[in-house]
């Protein structure tokens, strides 16, 4: 894929929960290559938008085209077959603590095996070297026989990424997946997340309350607003003004915040 090929493309996305609307009227392209950093308060659509992206919720009004498949006109197959090339990093992790980092990793290649062998986890030994490899990649070689039960938040989250590498993701969609850490294993997820966009050549979409860490991060901000976008433009753009107009609050207040949360 070339830079400028569309990885996701969003035309008058709208979705309601009910009555009561969460986006409205979003149009969106990201391109092939892209660290988006989507920002906005508690409530504004940012994990509902990330949803719509992955096929988890169908849109109510508008079109989603990702990886150039109408995702929201797709059956429910289309879309199973589409999410092996999205991974999905959350912020509570979504990972079996039960089972050991091995098998979190592995279940990434579920999708691309058969319903025989998924129903019984059975893996070919290319898939283990490949989740193996993976782990070494986010700097987790030699755990991958312990239980995820026994890992700090940040080697979880380390799992999720090794297990979106695995499934030889072309997009990760990133929800918040920062919000959980301390402040110096934020710094290291966001490292690895950018390591992705830059060595991988993935594509990551993260939703982020931080907004010195996306102003650091990412290429590129979205700010949501009342499910709207209300601002779209690099880094750099992002002055208090824009910061205030989006989140309510300068980045000085913004940078507090941060601090006591």
């Amino acid at each position: 894929m070339t830079d400028r090929n569309e990885v996701i493309s969003l035309r008058g996305l709208t979705h309601s929960y009910g009555a009561a609307p969460v986006l409205t009227g979003i149009d969106l392209t990201v391109y092939a290559g892209e660290f988006v950093g989507l920002i906005g308060l508690s409530g504004s659509g940012k994990s509902t938008l990330l949803r719509c992206v992955n096929g988890l919720l169908t849109p109510t009004g508008g079109t989603c085209v990702v990886l150039g498949q109408p995702v929201n006109r797709m059956p429910d197959r289309e879309r199973r077959l589409l999410r092996r090339r999205i991974g999905m990093i959350f912020q509570e992790f979504n990972l079996l603590d039960r089972l050991t980092v091995l098998k979190n990793v592995l279940i990434g290649r579920l999708g691309y095996s058969s319903p025989f062998a998924t129903s019984l986890h059975i893996f070919s030994q290319a898939d283990r070297r490949l989740a193996i490899s993976c782990l070494e990649d986010v700097g987790l070689g030699g755990v991958e026989m312990r239980r995820v039960r026994d890992l700090s938040g940040g080697q979880k989250q380390r799992v999720a990424i090794a297990r979106a590498m695995a499934q030889g993701a072309d997009l990760v969609l990133a929800d918040e997946a920062t919000a959980n850490l301390d402040v110096l294993t934020k710094y290291d997820i966001m490292d690895l997340l950018q390591e992705l966009v830059a060595t991988k050549k993935i594509t990551v979409l993260a939703s982020m309350h931080d907004v010195p860490l996306a102003r650091q991060y990412c290429t590129r901000i979205i700010g949501l607003k009342g499910g709207r976008i209300t601002f779209d433009a690099s880094p750099e753009s992002l002055d208090d003004a824009a910061v205030a107009e989006v989140m309510g609050r300068s980045v000085r207040e913004a940078r507090l915040i941060e601090k006591r949360s």
